[in-house]
């Protein structure tokens, strides 16, 4: 009997210990892991939310980056983090493309995370080098169609957004072009400005410089608006490809298993954060556009977006592994 009643007690103490630690959460810095290298598009955005996040919880958020494998190192290492609410993971449209991309993984990316909500989506611009002999997006789509297999696209690697963005729109224009694959969007955009590749559809973000210093051609974006940062260039949808759109997505997950009371406070504190007059400036000087969600959205959109981009990876018979 007095077993049962200190088992009892003890247990009653552990809940109790477990409600108390997660009430004061965060009591500690919290790292905010990003599956890509320093400076790209992700880590552009993943550093102005951790600031915001730092003002508002009064404890530093600390970006720590884990690159390489179209973001698998990342993941996997955030997903094996213990679920305690100060390791979370900045994940971007990876999430959705590497179950279709690889036969094996070290994670789940549907049970191995809990989604907290989604922060941003980043258009993709269709880019051209200067010695492309189009002004337009209707006039590349004649003179790529009349030269097949003449130009190349460079991506960030194959199996990033910017490759099976770059497929998908090539694909529904009937083009027929030639894939480079890099490591990182920083040499890609390298040899796109070299002349090396000649096509690329880059984030926004990462590609106003080199657009706006006449480097590169802008013929379109992905969204479906126009952006406030690129005002002159038209959709994709209103010029070639009716009804087209896509975007570079991001958001917020943790690893499974955190408690809910944690992961609803993150969702409060994201949520909040996008709202903010600052972040509101930050996003818009880099072309990227607040999202926002509870966690029941933001799974159920990881999950139909597995599938969007399972249909895509299949019809292009794209294997990494």
């Amino acid at each position: 009997m007095k077993k049962a009643m200190l088992a009892a007690t003890l247990a009653i103490l552990a809940l109790g210990g477990a409600a108390s630690a997660q009430a004061a959460w965060p009591d500690r810095p919290i790292t905010m892991v990003v599956p890509f290298p320093p400076g790209g598009p992700t880590d552009l955005v993943a550093r102005v939310l951790a600031k915001q996040l730092t003002d508002q919880l009064g404890q530093t958020v600390v970006v720590e980056n884990k690159g390489g494998a179209n973001g698998n190192i990342g993941m996997q290492y955030a997903a094996a983090a213990k679920p305690d609410g100060y390791t979370v993971l900045y994940n971007t449209s990876s999430i959705a493309l590497s179950p279709n991309l690889y036969r094996s993984l070290a994670f789940d990316p549907v049970k191995d995370f809990a989604p907290v909500s989604s922060t941003a989506v980043i258009p993709l611009v269709l880019l051209v080098h200067p010695s492309v002999p189009a002004d337009t997006a209707s006039a590349f789509v004649d003179y790529a169609r009349k030269h097949p297999g003449k130009l190349s696209y460079g991506s960030a690697g194959a199996g990033n957004v910017t490759h099976l963005g770059a497929l998908l729109l090539l694909k529904s224009l009937d083009i027929d072009a030639v894939h480079v694959p890099y490591r990182g969007s920083a040499p890609a955009m390298t040899d796109l400005v070299g002349g090396q590749v000649q096509v690329m559809t880059n984030t926004l973000n990462d590609s106003l410089g080199f657009i706006r210093e006449g480097k590169l051609r802008a013929l379109a974006v992905t969204s479906e608006t126009r952006s406030d940062q690129l005002p002159n260039v038209p959709t994709v949808a209103e010029t070639v490809a009716p009804g087209f759109g896509m975007g570079a997505w991001q958001g917020v997950v943790v690893p499974a298993g955190t408690p809910a009371p944690i992961i609803d406070k993150l969702n409060a504190e994201i949520l909040r954060a996008l709202k903010s007059p600052e972040m509101q400036k930050q996003l818009k000087v880099q072309g990227a556009q607040a999202l926002g969600s509870t966690p029941q959205e933001y799974a159920a959109y990881i999950k139909s977006e597995i599938a969007r981009w399972g249909e895509v990876v299949k019809a292009a018979n794209v294997k990494l592994d």
